[in-house]
């Protein structure tokens, strides 16, 4: 049987260099944050004719709004497509219309297809509350494991959990891929997941150490733990996955961010759950790991 505990600094090294990787693409590239947490406008227009970003970007000027982000959709490498996604910052809803109506005049008629505005006042606000609802998050989740177990096994958890949460986030700034509020939900939803997942193993960790024998050392007893919940593991992630492959593949473009956001946190979960939270609750207990 392979031996997770005695191979943790594979596990421990991948994680690490992982979490650098993602640690250097934020603070050298950052997140490509939506309007929910900005503030702004994204208007996504279909033309009747081809047209290229600086047709677009032409018009917008004449508005004060030529920083605006301009991207071609389903534009297949070409630099003319026909429909547009366009992201402005904080404007008034008669300068918008204003704007609109210019584009229609002088590129084409067009089909409105979304247009959302957030003020960035909100935006700042749904920053703060994400980043208090995920803390609260791991304050509850602390307290009860601790109630329920003990703290060290706390402790891991929430490491796993952190770890967990911070891979998202190097993914999504790794692939600029947008955050907006539903990128929250699915943070939380990951956190739940996740938990689930390392308490199961946990109980098991705890209900063998009620019959641990002399002649099995702690971290073979934990290895044991561990491969006891590895088939109900692997089909718990099987399913799992198998649901959100599903909606990211074919649940269309408005919740593509979300599913890959579940996708890439469930997956973690399972490997943090198996591979890190045991022998994390061991360096903890006996502040090394050994078998």
């Amino acid at each position: 049987m392979f031996s997770i505990v005695k191979n943790y600094k594979i596990f421990f090294s991948i994680t690490i260099i992982f979490l650098l990787i993602g640690f250097g693409s934020i603070v050298t590239r950052g997140f490509n944050l939506g309007i929910d947490f900005t503030g702004g406008s994204i208007v996504d227009l279909t033309f009747e004719n081809p047209v290229n970003v600086a047709q677009v970007r032409d018009v917008l000027k004449e508005h004060d709004m030529g920083n605006s982000i301009i991207q071609l959709e389903n534009s297949d490498g070409k630099t003319e497509a026909n429909s547009v996604l366009i992201r402005t910052g904080v404007v008034e809803d008669t300068e918008l219309r204003a704007t609109m109506n210019d584009l229609q005049s002088k590129l084409g008629n067009y089909q409105i297809q979304r247009v959302e505005q957030v003020g960035a006042t909100i935006g700042s606000e749904l920053v703060q509350q994400a980043a208090m609802a995920i803390v609260l998050s791991w304050v509850l989740m602390i307290a009860y494991i601790t109630f329920r177990f003990e703290f060290k096994f706390a402790i891991a958890a929430i490491i796993a959990l952190i770890i967990d949460v911070l891979v998202v986030l190097s993914y999504f700034s790794l692939f600029q891929m947008e955050m907006d509020s539903s990128f929250v939900a699915a943070l939380l939803t990951v956190v739940g997941y996740s938990v689930n997942g390392t308490i199961v193993i946990f109980d098991r960790i705890r209900e063998n150490l009620k019959i641990h024998r002399r002649s099995e050392s702690l971290g073979e007893m934990v290895d044991n733990s561990i491969w006891q919940c590895m088939t109900r593991t692997i089909y718990t992630v099987a399913t799992s996955l198998f649901a959100i492959v599903s909606i990211f593949l074919f649940g269309g473009e408005t919740i593509h961010n979300f599913s890959f956001a579940m996708l890439v946190g469930f997956a973690s979960g399972a490997y943090t759950s198996i591979f890190l939270a045991g022998p994390m609750w061991m360096f903890l207990k006996n502040k090394k790991i050994g078998i």
